[in-house]
């Protein structure tokens, strides 16, 4: 069972227990990176971040698969991304789902009615799934290393603010100052972007959302992975990794 593999946490290198100090320090570095990244990609006309080849985002995380870390990954790439826009798209704009491992197909299918924020970084976290890492932090770790490492601005954009979102969500009960203070310090452009993904939110909060939230949580929890409330994992990872 994919489930049941040695946890990736135990082949890094530290395992050390998650400190405030040091994912403040990232979350300093991230957003410099964002605002970076955020300057090479493309807008639509109300200056919204939007992908412009989603085909060469899909290109990119099959060539970032082969350059995995042997010591996390020693999985081998099929080549081949079955990776394909959900029909059910409308369905998950309302139950906060990004997208989903098909088992018996052994596709990776995402919601193309997100923000394009979302659409790569989703994309790479899908594709880990085909690769056999079947535990969700594990696969937003893997889909983090696909992307951070990217030539391509689309999917290193969706990653990096993936990953700044990912450490402010952590520190934001021990410091909602800090928090307050990095989003004031985001660019124009990441502005527009997080107003809509805010918008795009309201726009499709309800029951289903809450049944859900609830259901996915059980099923993680019974497959001896955290809530979805609790999505500590990885930050436990990226912070043990990153120098």
């Amino acid at each position: 069972m994919l489930y049941f593999q040695t946890p990736i946490i135990k082949k890094l290198s530290r395992q050390d227990t998650p400190e405030i100090s040091k994912a403040k320090k990232l979350a300093l570095q991230y957003l410099e990176k964002c605002k970076l990244t955020r300057a090479s990609v493309h807008e639509d006309h109300n200056g919204i971040f939007i992908i412009t080849n989603l085909k060469a985002v899909q290109q990119e995380i099959l060539f970032q698969q082969t350059q995995l870390p042997q010591y996390i990954s020693d999985k081998k790439t099929t080549h081949i991304l079955t990776i394909k826009p959900s029909l059910f798209k409308k369905v998950m704009n309302f139950t906060g789902i990004l997208g989903y491992y098909n088992p018996f197909t052994a596709e990776a299918q995402y919601n193309a009615g997100l923000p394009h924020t979302y659409i790569p970084f989703t994309t790479a976290h899908e594709s880990s799934h085909q690769l056999g890492f079947a535990r969700e932090q594990e696969a937003n770790f893997i889909g983090y290393l696909i992307g951070v490492h990217s030539n391509n601005p689309d999917l290193r954009y969706s990653t990096e603010y993936f990953t700044l979102k990912s450490l402010l969500r952590y520190i934001v009960e021990e410091d909602p100052e800090f928090v307050k203070s990095v989003i004031r310090n985001y660019s124009p452009g990441m502005k527009r972007d997080r107003a809509y993904e805010k918008s795009f939110a309201f726009r499709h909060q309800g029951w289903l959302d809450d049944f859900f939230g609830f259901t996915n949580n059980l099923f993680l929890k019974s497959n001896q992975q955290e809530g979805s409330v609790t999505y500590s994992y990885f930050i436990d990872l990226l912070l043990n990794y990153e120098k």
